[in-house]
């Protein structure tokens, strides 16, 4: 195999990774929202059951949580999992980033001081209206940088998709270094990774000037 087509073949791959973290971002972070709330509501029994579920999500490998969301219809349900591989990974990636966005949006929430809310009621905002127009854009600035390193992970656990045989970069590097015994593979797939997550930081950065109070 020339360079050319290795690095094509590659590339294809890549469009499979980026759309792996791309989609994933768009469901993990409202799903992260919301999953905040009911971690925070004075629901006991809901606030309960939402902190066993983040538990449980933070506490078991994202490998583990592919097979399970892959081969688990079939051994409860009986049901086909023809067509299921891709839903399979994007739900894994999407709930378990939902967990840990989750936390991050509580701390952020958590450190806005109490006098946030009394100003806002003195000048008569709804709940709702206090958390979107003044708690959120604030907590939107504090864990910028937290989201920064989940997104960073996320470019790089996009390789864990090999477990169900997805054919993304880290797959095809491997397949491709096994076939042409050349470690060349791995070596694209790493600069892939590397200008991926500068591409994500350098956005990131920008964004936290974009939002900083002092420009």
């Amino acid at each position: 195999m020339s360079f050319s087509t290795m690095l094509s073949t590659m590339a294809a791959g890549m469009l499979r990774t980026c759309a792996i973290f791309f989609l994933t971002l768009l469901g993990s972070l409202p799903l992260g929202l919301g999953i905040m709330l009911l971690r925070r509501s004075k629901n006991r029994l809901v606030s309960s059951l939402t902190r066993v579920f983040i538990a449980v999500i933070r506490g078991t490998p994202l490998m583990l949580q592919l097979l399970v969301w892959y081969f688990g219809p079939y051994y409860l349900f009986g049901a086909s999992i023809k067509g299921w591989r891709f839903p399979a990974i994007l739900v894994a990636f999407i709930v378990n980033y939902a967990a840990y966005f989750a936390e991050i949006y509580r701390g952020g929430v958590e450190s806005i001081g109490v006098g946030q809310y009394e100003a806002a009621e003195v000048l008569g905002y709804s709940r709702s209206q206090t958390f979107l127009k003044i708690i959120l854009p604030q907590v939107i600035k504090r864990i910028l940088p937290s989201i920064t390193n989940e997104f960073i992970t996320l470019v790089k656990d996009t390789s864990m998709a090999f477990t169900l045989a997805y054919q993304e970069v880290f797959s095809l590097a491997k397949q491709i270094s096994a076939s042409q015994t050349s470690f060349m593979p791995f070596v694209i797939a790493g600069v892939f990774y590397f200008i991926a997550n500068y591409a994500v930081a350098f956005a990131m950065e920008r964004c936290e000037k974009a939002l900083s109070y002092y420009n």
